[in-house]
């Protein structure tokens, strides 16, 4: 019997949040493993594990041990089991690699904290000539004043926080450590990495962005970076975070990447479902992937997500719409590249900002108390019993399986998972329609968008004749004579 083809979707995890094993209240490394089979089952291929590295904050962004495991999540050895089970069910594992900046209580930066150190150079300080008032690009006040008694002028550069400085990549030093870190990991087993604040290691202030030096930098030592980590695997995989609005700036990152997360495609997206409107996405997607084939070939190197741990939920931004979101995954695992879904979206999870309630944890049972639900953060109230793995397992017509059936089209439609895109021109500003078109064959995508039956024709000249329904998200889609008729908020596969 021939294995099936792996889906290409990525699922991305909040440890912390995800399944307690030892009852602290917190989740952990071994409850990764111990859910590996609703992964395996749900269809994913790979996961992405938000930081895990040793760090003082619930979330894990400042990190004090680039070598280490944070305690609470368990050790190296829980690790290494996690990544042996879950390559034996052909599940990758990449990690959150936090590159822009170390946490404040890391030994580098408090021995940094010494003028005279060889640390003090690993971090970027201010001069006489500094204007400490400046903004970071982030927003955020830039420089930050250290806490030491015995060197109270000191000011460090942390564009994201004061508990975050940043690392100075002018300083080789730097640089090989940095590349020494990925390279451990990648022995150990991990298959490559998401790159946290990836265009902001030279991006530091408004007027660095869109600056021509600024980027080439950024654009050498990500270079650097991938030939350093090649050394150890060359097929590490390596997907930044790069936010930029357009597709034509988030392009040129496909030359030291494999792929970036395409964040103007998720606004597009959800702003199509929620209004049932296409708002002329088609063509959007046709000059984006040209845009993206211009620089990385004609493989189309994408990584789509509808949301992630940073943005309030897909469920909450659609005002907890049922048909709006399944409307949206729908589109979302049918498009080309790499799909990335955040843990908690294929139940309908709901959360809006701050941070923290865009983390709340996973639920697995009907009670939030049962065995192995975390416990960390309270659960919101929009997240009740139904919105668990318990109660939408048992339901067929529920999120979790339509995403399951989704994920599993991509395995079974090779067209779905590596095909190029074009643009279907759509008979009605109700509908959206791409070809996906592979080696294997052809198959047209469309999306009723509304709540009424849409119809459109499929006689369209210079286009291949469809004439076969091969899936479809609900019943009663049909072809006669050369008329597609699809029901309300359907998505629909032809052949």
């Amino acid at each position: 019997m021939t294995a099936k083809a792996p889906s290409g979707v990525w699922y991305e995890i909040f440890v912390r949040s995800w399944y307690d094993t030892n009852g602290d209240g917190i989740g952990d490394l071994d409850g990764v493993t111990a859910k590996l089979d609703y992964l395996k089952s749900l269809g994913v291929s790979g996961i992405w594990l938000m930081p895990i590295n040793t760090s003082p904050s619930y979330h894990g962004y400042d990190v004090t041990d680039y070598y280490g495991i944070n305690p609470q999540y368990g050790t190296l050895a829980d690790f290494r089991h996690l990544l042996v089970e879950a390559h034996k069910r052909g599940i990758k594992i990449i990690m959150d690699m936090v590159i822009n900046h170390s946490g404040n209580e890391n030994r580098w930066f408090k021995a940094a904290l010494d003028p005279k150190s060889p640390y003090h150079d690993w971090y970027s300080w201010a001069n006489k000539y500094t204007d400490l008032a400046s903004d970071s690009v982030t927003g955020s006040t830039a420089w930050h004043a250290t806490t030491k008694k015995s060197a109270p002028d000191q000011y460090y550069l942390g564009i994201f926080a004061p508990i975050m400085p940043d690392l100075n990549y002018d300083n080789p030093a730097v640089r090989a450590e940095m590349i020494k870190v990925g390279q451990y990991w990648l022995k150990q087993g991990v298959d490559g990495f998401r790159l946290d604040a990836a265009r902001h290691i030279y991006e530091n202030f408004p007027w660095d962005v869109d600056d021509a030096s600024a980027q080439a930098k950024n654009f050498a030592w990500w270079n650097q970076y991938r030939r350093g980590l090649d050394a150890v695997n060359p097929h590490t995989y390596l997907v930044g975070e790069v936010t930029r609005d357009r597709a034509s700036e988030l392009a040129p990152w496909l030359k030291p990447l494999d792929a970036v997360f395409n964040f103007p495609l998720a606004k597009q997206l959800i702003a199509a479902a929620g209004s049932e409107r296409n708002l002329g996405l088609g063509p959007s997607l046709d000059h984006t992937y040209a845009a993206y084939e211009a620089v990385g070939g004609a493989a189309i190197k994408d990584a789509p997500f509808l949301s992630n741990h940073d943005q309030e939920r897909v469920m909450s931004q659609l005002d907890d719409n049922p048909q709006h979101m399944r409307t949206a995954a729908a589109m979302l695992l049918t498009l080309p590249g790499e799909p990335y879904i955040y843990y908690g979206e294929e139940l309908g999870t709901q959360g809006r900002k701050p941070d923290p309630d865009l983390r709340q944890p996973m639920r697995w049972q009907r009670s939030s108390t049962a065995k192995g639900e975390t416990t960390w953060e309270a659960g919101s109230p929009a997240n009740g019993a139904d919105v668990s793995v318990a109660a939408e397992q048992t339901d067929s017509q529920s999120l979790l399986h339509l995403y399951t059936r989704l994920i599993h089209w991509r395995s079974e439609v090779p067209a779905l998972r590596d095909g190029g895109f074009r643009a279907y021109p759509e008979a009605s500003d109700h509908l959206v329609a791409w070809e996906r078109t592979a080696p294997h064959g052809t198959v047209l995508v469309v999306h009723n968008l509304s709540g009424q039956t849409q119809t459109m024709a499929l006689d369209v000249p210079g286009r291949p004749h469809f004439s076969r329904v091969l899936k479809q998200t609900g019943p009663g889609a049909t072809i006669h004579a050369d008329t597609l008729s699809v029901p309300a908020y359907t998505s629909v596969v032809l052949q």
